[in-house]
C-alpha cells in the first residue's frame, strides 16, 4: 500500500529509543525524510547511523527547555524544509500518587507534555494550512482512558495535552490537516520494565495475564500505526483517540 509520505519532511520527538525509534523506523521505511530528536546526542547518532543520513537527521533537544523547542522547527526547516509531519512522543514524568511530587515537578510536567506541543504545533500548523497538508499525531498512553495508579503526573497533564489537540483538530480539519491521538497500551520499552524492577521478562509475564492479547506490544507495531495514521489514506481520520493496547482498555 502507498501511504503516500515519501518526500515529506517528518519531525518525530522522542525518537531515539522505545517507542519512538519504532516510529521513527517506520516513517523512514515509507520515504520520509526525518527529523529525529531526543536529548541523547548519542542515541541519535546510532539512530541516523541506522537509519541512514540520507534518510534521516539529528535535532537534539530536551522537550522540557522550552527555549530549544522554539528554535527546533525553524533549524528542521531550514536543513530540510518545512515541517509536514509532527509527531510528538515525549518521555513520562516521574511516578508518584496524586499528592506527592512539588508544584515545581508539576510545572515540569506540564512544560514537556502540554506546552511543547502546543509551542510546536504553533510553529508548523500556518505552513501546513498554506499548502493544505499536514499530520499531526500525539503519543499518549492509555492512562487518558483509565488513570493508571502512581502516574497521577502523567495521567493529568496527558489529559490536559488531548483537550488542546481535539480542540486544535476542529479548528484545522477544513485545511487538510488531521491531528490524533494515539493511546499507548504496554509495550517493550525500557520506560515499561522501570515499573517491574527494570526487568521487561517480569512486565512480559504480567502482560500474559491481564492484557487481553497475552503479550506486550513491539515499538515496530507502534510505528506502523503511526505511519498510517500520517498517510494520505487516513485523510478522513482526525480529532480521535485511538487506543493500541491489546484490548486493555475497557472504557470505549
Amino acid at each position: 500500500m502507498d501511504l503516500g509520505i515519501e518526500g515529506r519532511v517528518a519531525l518525530v520527538m522522542g525518537a531515539s529509543k522505545g517507542i519512538g525509534r519504532g516510529i521513527a523506523s517506520a516513517l523512514a521505511a515509507e520515504g520520509a525524510r526525518l527529523a529525529v530528536s531526543s536529548r541523547s546526542e548519542e542515541n541519535l547518532a546510532e539512530l541516523v547511523g541506522e537509519l541512514g543520513e540520507d534518510r534521516a537527521t539529528a535535532f537534539p533537544a530536551d522537550t522540557g527547555d522550552l527555549v530549544r523547542i522554539r528554535e527546533l522547527p525553524d533549524e528542521v526547516e531550514r536543513d530540510l524544509g518545512p515541517i509536514e509531519i509532527l509527531v510528538l512522543n515525549t518521555g513520562g514524568p516521574p511516578r508518584g500518587d496524586a499528592l506527592e511530587h512539588s508544584t515545581d515537578v508539576w510545572e515540569d510536567a506540564y512544560q514537556s507534555l502540554v506546552l511543547t506541543p502546543r509551542i510546536l504545533a504553533e510553529a508548523v500548523v500556518p505552513g501546513m494550512c498554506e499548502r493544505g497538508w499536514g499530520r499531526i499525531v500525539n503519543v499518549a498512553s492509555s492512562s487518558i482512558r483509565e488513570p493508571i495508579p502512581g502516574l497521577a503526573l502523567s495521567n493529568s497533564t496527558r489529559m490536559a495535552a488531548v483537550g488542546f489537540l481535539n480542540t486544535l483538530a476542529r479548528e484545522v480539519a477544513a485545511d487538510g490537516i488531521t491531528v490524533n491521538t494515539i493511546a499507548t497500551g504496554r509495550f517493550a520499552t525500557e520506560r515499561l520494565a522501570e515499573g517491574y524492577g527494570g526487568s521487561l521478562e517480569e512486565a512480559d509475564r504480567v502482560a500474559r495475564q491481564e492484557v487481553p492479547a497475552a503479550r506486550l506490544g513491539t515499538p515496530e507495531e507502534f510505528g506502523d500505526l503511526v505511519a498510517f495514521v500520517c498517510s494520505d489514506r487516513a485523510g478522513y481520520l482526525t480529532g480521535t483517540v485511538i487506543p493500541l493496547d491489546g484490548g486493555l482498555t475497557r472504557s470505549s
